[in-house]
């Protein structure tokens, strides 16, 4: 016993197994009793022996052992039951699952009349003794196990069977945070694709314009045109040409003025049928008045009478709105 008068676990790991003195199992079966911190260490301990009782292969002693174990006892003098201030001491033990040892009154001194300390009883009692000492250890006291080995109360509880219900869900819990994380990595995968597909479909749409622009500029059919201002002597100009057949047109051109705000050049192209001007692309010149409007989005085959460059609002309009800043037929 400790200074908080506590029993140590060595020494409820020796009552458990039965292997204190009458008066020490009685001492601290009386204790357990009043105190719940050593029952709580004591069916710690009681469940740790079952479970490593459990792991333990039984093997029958040899029959010469036995023999001379009931031998030695049987030479043993028989005890009287245990007087009546030793009962306590048994129903203590059997409140906990241990059975009471069998005892009987002791009997008196020859010499001086002092009985004598109580004794084990005679074979019968110390082999069933012998042959019942794991079952109080398996299935009853404070363990709290009923006779089909179920828990009837928690006090008893050994920790591996508190950690075992839990051990499912923290299972679960590990796979929602690995496909969480799969989840989210799938996502950004996603998101990159996505984006590069994007850039593939731009440098796709440009390549394929360059390649439109060298086939007009080099098809020997294109028309060549060249734009000047009326009456101007400060030329600015401008030269388109045009594949009729393709509706492909490439205009450039130079030492334009710069605009006012919200205002833009605007780029037209006259059609041969006499049907109404059609806008081929606005465009704003640079600090150099060069400017120019590559494959705008025309109809095929309009044969062009003459092309004419206005100045707009911004964002273009449906029909020239005059004067006309440049022209050429």
């Amino acid at each position: 016993m400790n200074g908080l008068r506590h029993f140590d676990s060595e020494q409820l790991a020796l009552f458990a197994m039965q292997l204190l003195t009458p008066a020490e199992s009685s001492a601290v079966a009386t204790h357990i009793e009043q105190c719940m911190e050593c029952r709580l260490e004591l069916a710690s301990i009681q469940g740790d022996l079952a479970i490593y009782a459990h792991t333990v292969d039984l093997h029958s002693p040899p029959a010469f052992a036995r023999e001379r174990l009931m031998q030695q006892v049987a030479r043993e003098k028989k005890a009287a039951p245990l007087p009546a201030s030793s009962q306590p001491v048994a129903s203590s033990r059997a409140t906990f699952g241990f059975p009471a040892a069998a005892a009987s009154p002791a009997p008196a001194s020859p010499a001086n009349g002092t009985p004598r300390a109580p004794q084990l009883a005679a074979v019968p009692a110390a082999e069933s003794q012998l042959r019942r000492m794991p079952e109080p250890i398996f299935r009853s006291g404070i363990y709290g196990l009923n006779e089909e080995g179920e828990s009837e109360s928690p006090v008893g509880i050994h920790p591996l069977r508190r950690i075992t219900p839990w051990l499912g869900w923290a299972a679960a819990a590990g796979l929602a945070v690995a496909s969480l994380h799969y989840y989210s990595a799938t996502v950004a995968l996603q998101s990159t694709v996505r984006n590069e597909a994007k850039q593939l479909a731009v440098l796709t749409d440009t390549a394929a314009n360059a390649r439109q622009a060298i086939d007009v500029l080099s098809d020997p059919t294109a028309l060549q045109v060249t734009l000047k201002q009326p009456r101007a002597t400060a030329a600015p100009q401008g030269r388109a040409t045009y594949v009729a057949s393709r509706g492909a047109l490439i205009f450039v051109a130079s030492n334009l003025k710069p605009l006012e705000p919200l205002k833009t050049y605007e780029l037209w192209l006259i059609p041969a049928n006499g049907h109404d001007p059609i806008p081929a692309g606005t465009f704003h010149p640079d600090a150099r008045g060069n400017a120019s409007v590559v494959m705008p989005e025309l109809p095929k085959g309009i044969e062009a009478k003459a092309f004419g460059v206005t100045i707009e609002d911004e964002g273009g309009a449906t029909t020239p709105t005059l004067p006309i800043i440049l022209a050429g037929a």
